[in-house]
């Protein structure tokens, strides 16, 4: 069994025990069920933003701790404050040291929140609208082309967006009509090796009126401006900001740095 598969073994458990101690019935009488939601569509293409969607995360299966202290408040105040497009919140616990309760400490915030998290079932879609986030992250390489579908409808109906993730050319045949965005991960999930060439070599195999995000592996202003050469509208990016002592100022940074060098 590699890394992925015990990390979705281990979240089907996890889901399953969820349901129990707090059914739908409970989730969506929880005030920010109600509450409308952020279009992460609408901050990729808003010119004033950067186009990043920046990533708050504890630590990874492939790098363990990232940060040892990390303050939510201040770093999440920060990526939204200096042009960030969106947050990306970690909420695995067991591989990620994250929790649900990071995005609703981190829902003042008026931007889109991404729940990063390896979703398989329905329950989770609610609870990610319960808990106030915007868009949920669905990664092919774990669900069916019917379930992706399933789920995106689940998301749309409740007012969430979607990014499917994908990693290979197999794995493009499972976008349906109706994705919002999709997100190319230059990170193999098995080996965990990083090529930014994965987000060029798929880029022209994805339609082009789809909105297209390259992750992981974008640690300066270069690589950035060499994935927009091939029509990128975002780029999630987290380790090369958390792995920083402050992360927040690293991001302001980088975005001073990016905004220079576009000028």
């Amino acid at each position: 069994m590699n890394i992925l598969e015990e990390i979705v073994a281990n979240k089907r458990i996890e889901v399953e025990e969820q349901k129990k101690i707090k059914p739908v019935s409970v989730l969506e009488k929880l005030p920010l069920f109600s509450t409308a939601s952020f279009s992460i569509k609408r901050f990729l293409l808003d010119h004033n933003r950067s186009g990043i969607i920046a990533e708050f995360k504890r630590k990874s299966p492939s790098k363990g701790v990232i940060n040892h202290h990390p303050n939510l408040t201040l770093i999440t105040t920060a990526y939204a404050g200096n042009g960030a497009a969106g947050l990306s919140i970690l909420t695995d616990n067991k591989f990620f040291g994250g929790s649900i309760d990071d995005i609703i400490s981190a829902r003042f915030n008026a931007v889109p929140i991404l729940r990063k998290d390896f979703i398989i079932d329905e329950y989770q879609v609610i609870e990610t609208k319960a808990i106030g986030a915007d868009v949920i992250l669905l990664i092919a390489a774990i669900l069916t082309p019917k379930e992706i579908k399933e789920l995106t409808m689940v998301a749309h109906s409740l007012g969430l967006e979607v990014i499917l993730e994908v990693h290979n050319e197999e794995e493009l045949d499972s976008i349906p009509e109706r994705m919002d965005v999709i997100g190319i991960n230059n990170r193999d999930l098995k080996t965990f090796e990083v090529n930014l060439d994965t987000s060029v070599r798929l880029s022209s195999l994805i339609p082009a009126e789809k909105l297209k995000i390259s992750e992981s592996g974008i640690h300066n202003i270069k690589d950035l401006i060499y994935l927009r050469q091939f029509g990128f509208n975002g780029f999630l990016i987290g380790e090369n900001f958390m792995k920083e002592e402050d992360p927040g100022l690293a991001f302001m940074k980088f975005v001073s740095e990016l905004n220079n060098t576009l000028v």
